[in-house]
């Protein structure tokens, strides 16, 4: 089974419709993102745009969340126990995954946002192990 444990850089994030459509990049075009996996099995995530200034009348996309993981090769799961986002704690995310090489991709379940249905991928690259 792959070895998720460390610290991994968002490197791409990329969203469709139903229909296969590409939709807005998610956080933005210049995104950033961080996840850590310990070998305790805890993890921590924060993505967000990374661009110091936004276009008059958008909304800088922000994500996060912390709590214990369990992965089975092909599905990460988290019991979320903190959250700047109030709504998300106590529930619990579930994210396909897959490899490519050495990167990391994520599949997060399709979500409807401003009245379409996303299908998010998000990319990630290993910059340390712990």
């Amino acid at each position: 089974m792959p070895d998720l444990i460390g610290t991994w850089r968002l490197v791409g994030a990329v969203a469709h419709d139903s229909e296969g459509r590409p939709l807005p990049l998610p956080y933005g075009p210049e995104a950033i993102g961080r996840i850590v996996f310990t070998t305790d099995r805890r993890m921590m995530a924060a993505l967000s745009d990374g661009r110091a200034n936004l276009p008059a009348g958008t909304k800088r996309e922000y994500g996060g969340y912390c709590g214990d993981y369990t992965f089975d090769g092909t599905t990460l799961t988290t019991a979320v126990d903190a959250a700047p986002n109030p709504a998300l704690v106590g529930t619990v995310q579930t994210r396909g995954v897959r490899f490519e090489g050495e990167r990391m991709i994520l599949r997060p379940p399709p979500r409807e946002i401003e009245g379409a249905i996303h299908h998010r991928e998000l990319t990630w690259e290993r910059i340390s192990r712990i």
